[in-house]
């Protein structure tokens, strides 16, 4: 016995060493995309995040990033926190299948048996730890891989608990099970979801079976499950702000006073209770008390998010230093709500609005009712459902609802803003179809094919056939929903992100399924936990979250906690092979060979299919640029941005690596929150204030949420004056509505802003030799009737820079429609400058171009993170994120700037410089390069003109080619790409025979000539 626990023993860590070694090779050695830049930073410097937070995570990478021999190595510390937290997780996943298989056998296993059941925990362990979405975020700096350790360590001891339960202190396994819930709140509440396969654990383990008890036990767990996350969660912060509004304004005390005493009043009652509980041998109710004080012990992390939003720190989001921000904070206010049991269909008429919810803020030591926001829509009865799956009212979400859904509707007659109306109100049946095709099978059925059949490319797909679908690598079986491969270009056919599996972790799991299933009592009752895990972290994760179309990204990190239950079924997959084996060979050889096969069937397989896709040792891309971004914008500089991938890298280079410490970012997304803009009116690092014309109590929340337009004055007025105006507490200055609010209002859509010329050109704005083009002042127009308080910001904060500090927005910013100034930019690389200088913006092309600063940035300043490494695989954000940047038409501006000044030998060499940066080897060419291709012919550089649009020329027909095997069924849906491949080669003929290279000209024109004719045959046949 003690030689089998010794060896079990050895093998988990095993498991755990193996899966190190492959996280810590692949590993992203600097920031990632998305929130992991933000959750460095915070990590690093301790600064609060966005809501709900993740004070566990913070403290557990601050640990990590104490290791950091330098700050350029903190992100690398943290990541090392994601890969050694995941490696843990395939340790314990191991020791749960090991357990699990042990029950499956009697006492007294043979060797065999034992040996299969060492192979199950072997085989599902590794299986694990090669799947995509586990592996993805093993290697970056996020929450999901620390979240799923948690969800593996609970499972794991309450296993431990079953093993011990009769003996005198096993309890204490509980009580650690609820201290990890604990603290596994200020990670992510993923975890939760494990309460109810962990009660029925106890429930087979302590009372004779039957239904009813089943239902008891899923009942009791549940309601933990919800009394933890709807009682505890949220309604500890609310208590703590009661209590300190009590003590703050009217006892005098000071703030967060309250919740010390909350604490105080805690810890007296759980003495007293404990206390009273052991005189009188009450176990089960000492028990209880002792699970609640650890779960609020753990979940006590929170205090340092109250401890550190009062440092301020620059990143310190909604500022939670008080309860009631606290408890905005933990409940995601900022991110609103969707509904879950009932609620309105799409296009449900919003007939009144529920009571408002008054806000809470610091005055005078004091907390006063600064304002109200709105508490919700009230929609009209006969257009709402039970179940509500297709409520979003956004134009392409719902298209996508008719689509998924297959909506006709029925007709209902409402009433409408006082017109009666007749609307299609989606039946339960289509509501139910959305449900089934989309959020579970398109938003997690695809995504659990990913993980055990095959992955079609990392493109993101919104239902289309030629994105992100599953396949399996058995031609028959995908042709038909993804098309044939034979005539893909080479670039897809050897896409290393297509990963084929052949069914074969599915298959395995599937029998692993079976064979727990048909083991007696024990198998049932292991089988029924499993099941349950599986389904509340997967479809029950599905049914919470009711996602609608269009997400921003992938969503398949959200279910590692089923794919992980699915794993242990692959483990005893291997204990079904052994059973069909040992009729053939007996004993410890039988075992050790299904061992062997399953091991190369499906750990062997997923890690070969996988490694070079999620192999990101040697991306740098992230990192470096966001430093492109800030190298972009003059000294003291102050910089708009607008999404996530534009804002979080910034902070983590500024925040962790100290780049660019003198610039001021501002995200315009949070601006519309009046913590956010008070946060600007403080210096961050090396960068001075931002100047607002407001005082905190004229935008406060619920207040300037939205700007109203009225045409009171002809003619343009000075932005300055106007904010003079909106800031007035005249009542003249506002209008009231139909709902008969108060709203304030700017009397014209027209604005200038008076240029001081002299601080223009002191600031850097404008380089002195072009003081000459700077105009008198800007004029623009806001063609809208309402602006937010975001862009009202905004607006504020540029009337009373004064021209004092450059100004910037990124890329992003130019395409939203919430830039008013796009005529006056100057394009500098990532960012534009706002400048006194006219330049109207025409299409896609915004502003004017210094081609000496410009060139200095684009060839000397900047760095590129390996993007040309043929070893570095590419992958879909990186790809997406050079398109988002417009990395490729900053090149192909300053190439065209050059050669119209005359610089032809320098535009050659951007050309150059960008065609070694983005090869066609690593972005096959297409119209996104089309321009520099003319650029050389414009320089002179004829040859490397042609060789360019050769290779343009033949990824065209290659595509088109792809496209003209492609079956009928699935020609409509790649008839835009089709067009959009047409259009370009013509584009190439074009210009060609503009710059008469008549060969090539002749030769492409032909050949477009004949595959028109073949496609218009095609669809006329």
């Amino acid at each position: 016995m003690q030689h089998t626990k010794l060896i079990n023993n050895i093998l988990g860590w095993l498991v755990f060493i193996l899966a190190c070694i492959t996280y810590f090779m692949t590993m992203e050695p600097t920031v990632s995309w998305w929130d992991c830049g933000e959750f460095i930073t915070s990590a690093f410097k301790l600064e609060v995040g966005h809501p709900p937070g993740a004070p566990t995570f913070m403290i557990l990478g601050r640990i990590f990033t104490l290791f950091a021999p330098d700050a350029s190595k903190a992100a690398v510390l943290v990541n090392s926190l994601s890969a050694m937290a995941s490696a843990a997780t395939i340790m314990f996943l191991y020791w749960t299948i090991v357990h699990l298989a042990n029950k499956l056998f009697s006492e007294e296993k043979s060797s065999g048996e034992q040996l299969a059941v060492w192979g199950s925990g072997l085989v599902g362990a590794l299986a694990f730890t090669f799947t995509d979405s586990f592996w993805f975020s093993a290697v970056e700096g996020e929450v999901y891989a620390l979240s799923s350790l948690f969800t593996a360590m609970v499972f794991w001891a309450i296993l431990k608990w079953e093993d011990v339960a009769h003996e005198k202190h096993a309890n204490r396994w509980l009580v650690l099970i609820a201290y990890l819930m604990g603290l596994s709140i200020g990670v992510h509440l993923l975890n939760l979801l494990a309460i109810p396969a962990i009660g029925l654990v106890y429930y087979f383990k302590k009372y004779e079976f039957s239904w009813k008890g089943v239902v008891y036990a899923l009942a009791a767990s549940m309601g933990v499950l919800l009394g933890i996350q709807y009682g505890i969660i949220p309604n500890v912060p609310r208590i703590g702000f009661l209590f300190d509004r009590v003590f703050v304004n009217t006892l005098g005390l000071p703030f967060n006073s309250g919740i010390i005493f909350m604490v105080a009043l805690i810890a007296v009652g759980a003495y007293f209770g404990l206390r009273y509980t052991r005189q009188r041998n009450m176990v089960v109710w000492n028990n209880a008390i002792t699970m609640v004080i650890v779960i609020l012990i753990g979940y006590s992390s929170f205090g340092i998010i109250l401890i550190r939003a009062s440092a301020n720190p620059p990143m310190n989001q909604n500022h939670p230093d008080n309860a009631f921000a606290l408890v905005r904070y933990l409940n995601r206010e900022q991110y609103g709500d969707r509904p879950l049991f009932k609620g309105p269909y799409y296009n449900a008429p919003r007939i009144a609005t529920k009571n408002p919810k008054d806000q809470y803020n610091k005055v005078d030591g004091k907390y006063e009712i600064t304002g109200t926001m709105p508490g919700g829509s009230v929609y009209e009865p006969k257009m709402e459902t039970i179940f509500p799956r297709m409520y979003s009212d956004k134009s392409n979400h719902v298209q996508a609802y008719k689509e998924w859904g297959k909506v006709k509707g029925t007709p209902v007659r409402v009433r409408d803003r006082g017109e009666v109306k007749t609307l299609q109100k989606p039946t339960f049946g289509e509501n139910l179809r959305f449900f089934f095709s989309y959020q579970l099978g398109h938003m997690y059925m695809r995504y659990f094919m990913w993980n055990f059949v095959g992955r079609q490319n990392d493109l993101q797909g919104h239902g289309s056939f030629e994105y992100g679908n599953w396949v399996s690598g058995i031609s028959f079986i995908d042709e038909p929903k993804v098309g044939p491969r034979d005539n893909m270009p080479e670039w897809m056919l050897n896409d290393p992100s297509r990963n084929v599996y052949y069914f074969l972790p599915l298959l395995l799991g599937l029998l692993g399924l079976f064979f727990q299933y048909n083991q007696g009592k024990k198998g049932k009752e292991t089988f029924a936990v499993t099941m349950l895990l599986f389904v509340l972290t997967g479809i029950a994760i599905v049914i919470y979250l009711n996602q609608y179309p269009y997400q921003p990204r992938e969503r398949d990190y959200a279910y590692a906690g089923s794919f992980y239950a699915f794993a242990i079924w692959i483990g005893l997959g291997v204990l079904a092979v052994y059973s069909g084996l040992k009729k053939l060979i007996k004993g410890a050889p039988g075992a050790v060979l299904a061992t062997l096969i399953a091991l190369v069937a499906v750990p062997g397989v997923l890690a070969t299919q996988n490694w070079d896709d999620h192999d990101r040792s040697g991306k740098y891309m992230t990192r470096d640029y966001a430093k492109n971004y800030l190298e972009s914008c003059a000294p003291n500089a102050i910089l708009f941005t607008y999404g996530d991938n534009d804002t979080f890298p910034l902070w983590y280079v500024q925040e962790v690596e100290g780049v660019r410490p003198d610039i001021k970012i501002i995200n315009i997304s949070y601006l519309g929150m009046d913590w956010y803009i008070s946060q600007q009116k403080f210096a961050t690092n090396q960068a001075a204030p931002v100047p607002f014309s407001f005082t905190k109590d004229k935008y406060y929340m619920g207040r300037m949420d939205a700007v109203l337009f009225q045409d009171r004055i002809k003619g343009s007025v000075e932005l300055s004056e106007a904010m003079e105006f909106l800031g007035s507490d005249d009542v003249r200055t506002q209008v009231k509505v139909t709902s008969g609010a108060m709203l304030d209002y700017l009397p014209s859509k027209d604005f200038h802003i008076t240029v001081d010329k002299q601080k223009a050109v002191e600031s850097g704005t404008v380089k002195p030799e072009n003081a000459g083009q700077i105009a008198d002042r800007v004029e623009f127009r806001i063609n809208k009737n309402m602006i937010t308080k975001s862009e009202m910001a905004v607006l504020n904060m540029i009337a009373a820079n004064n021209w004092e500090r450059p100004i910037y927005i990124d890329h992003s910013l130019v395409f939203t429609g919430n830039i008013y100034f796009l005529d006056w930019l100057q394009f500098e690389g990532l960012a534009y400058r706002f400048v006194p200088i006219k330049t109207p913006k025409q299409g896609v092309t915004a502003g004017r171009i210094d081609t000496e600063l410009l060139y200095n940035n684009v060839m000397n300043k900047f760095v590129w993170g390996n993007v040309n490494d043929p070893d570095i695989h590419m992958d879909e954000y990186n790809r997406k994120q050079i398109d988002i940047m417009q990395a490729r038409y900053m090149f192909i501006r300053l190439a065209q700037a050059l050669i119209n000044e005359g610089q032809k030998e320098k535009a050659i060499e951007v050309a150059d410089k960008m065609f070694e940066l983005f090869p066609n080897e690593i972005i096959p060419l297409d119209y996104s390069s089309f321009q520099m291709a003319d650029q050389y012919y414009r320089a002179g550089a004829t040859d490397k003109a042609n060789e360019k649009v050769r290779i343009m020329a033949e990824n065209c027909f290659a595509m088109l080619d792809y496209y003209a095997s492609l079956p009928a069924h699935m020609a409509a849906a790649i008839q835009n790409d089709q067009n959009r491949q047409i259009s370009h080669l013509r584009n190439l003929v074009i210009i060609t025979r503009n710059n008469k290279q008549d060969e090539l000209h002749q030769e492409l024109d032909t050949k477009l000539k004949e595959l028109i004719t073949t496609f218009q045959k095609k669809a006329g046949a």
